[in-house]
């Protein structure tokens, strides 16, 4: 998974596509998302007492859609102070605002925001699958066809961290590099708040087959790992949540983007009567805020936000 993601030739690399060629987020489902994070954006800078300089870090940044619309979206008295910031391990793509600093790693002090959408689903880790013996072993992937085999026995911190996290026999997708990767994430964050958003499952849900799947050119296939489409499982949130060691609160983006002000209900028919232009405009609006809170589709990833320095009032953010 490494090397079809990350490696010389991996999917996340290649400059001659980007992610958004193959699969949708809720990034390029409509603005009102990154209009959304934008008002998180204000008041975060509000329970800081807006400071001099905001850090604005954007985790897994693709091809710098979700910064590029951040900065289009928020208050010019909260432009000039903003620090913006990608990670990528893709180049920097062209027409990039200068502004904007392109990192392969997050920045070690940040005071601000570090916002990481379907980030945490694309770093690597190991299945293991429970063999006829009760034992859990590795499952092993050809990477030219996918075809998998059962391979040695699962590591003790692979164990260590099924007993807590995903006890039961089946197919498993083992979480704790998830965990370590969000954890050094969030401790960069200084004062503010670290945003994750993704698809996931809680320890009461666990899929018994997993989740491990591929995207091409917008379709489901079999992820095979050769570098030529995604490789993606869903995240442990729960556990991810936990190792960060700091408070947190973990609500479906329904719910979160409703609260900032996303409201997908459709606009009253009177208007077409008084204002057809309007209308369509406001239907349009409630389209794209419907798919964006919809629970059976984008609507139901979850947020998972962590509060650092901002006291009780940070878990009231939305």
């Amino acid at each position: 998974m490494q090397a079809a993601l990350y490696g010389g030739a991996g999917f996340f690399v290649r400059e001659r596509e980007g992610p958004a060629d193959h699969f949708r987020t809720s990034v390029h489902a409509s603005p009102m998302f990154a209009g959304a994070l934008a008002r998180l954006v204000v008041r975060v800078d509000a329970e800081l007492g807006h400071p001099p300089a905001f850090d604005l870090v954007d985790v897994g940044a693709g091809r710098g859609e979700l910064i590029t619309a951040l900065l289009a979206s928020l208050p010019a008295d909260l432009t000039g102070r903003i620090r913006a910031t990608a990670v990528e391990v893709a180049p920097r793509p062209a027409g990039l605002d200068p502004a904007v600093r392109w990192l392969r790693t997050v920045p070690a002090e940040i005071t601000g925001l570090l916002v990481a959408t379907e980030w945490l689903d694309n770093v690597p880790l190991d299945v293991v699958e429970t063999d006829e013996h009760g034992r859990l072993r590795k499952v092993l992937v050809d990477p030219a066809t996918g075809t998998e085999t059962p391979g040695p026995a699962a590591d003790p911190a692979d164990l260590f961290w099924t007993s807590r996290w995903w006890p039961g026999p089946g197919r498993i997708e083992i979480g704790w590099p998830r965990d370590a990767a969000w954890a050094e994430a969030v401790g960069s964050v200084r004062r503010g708040v670290a945003l994750c958003v993704d698809y996931g499952h809680v320890k009461a849900d666990r899929p018994v087959l997993g989740t491990l799947t591929g995207y091409r050119q917008g379709r489901q296939v079999h992820p095979v790992p050769d570098g030529s489409c995604d490789v993606t499982a869903h995240v442990a949130i729960d556990s991810a949540a936990c190792a960060a060691g700091v408070p947190y609160r973990m609500v479906r983006q329904r719910e979160a983007l409703r609260a900032l002000g996303v409201d997908g209900s459709r606009p009253p028919l009177e208007l077409a009567r008084t204002d057809p232009g309007g209308y369509l405009r406001a239907l349009s609006n409630a389209g794209a805020a419907a798919e964006l809170t919809d629970p059976d589709g984008l609507g139901g990833h979850w947020w998972l936000c962590h509060t650092i320095g901002l006291g009780d009032r940070g878990t009231m953010l939305w």
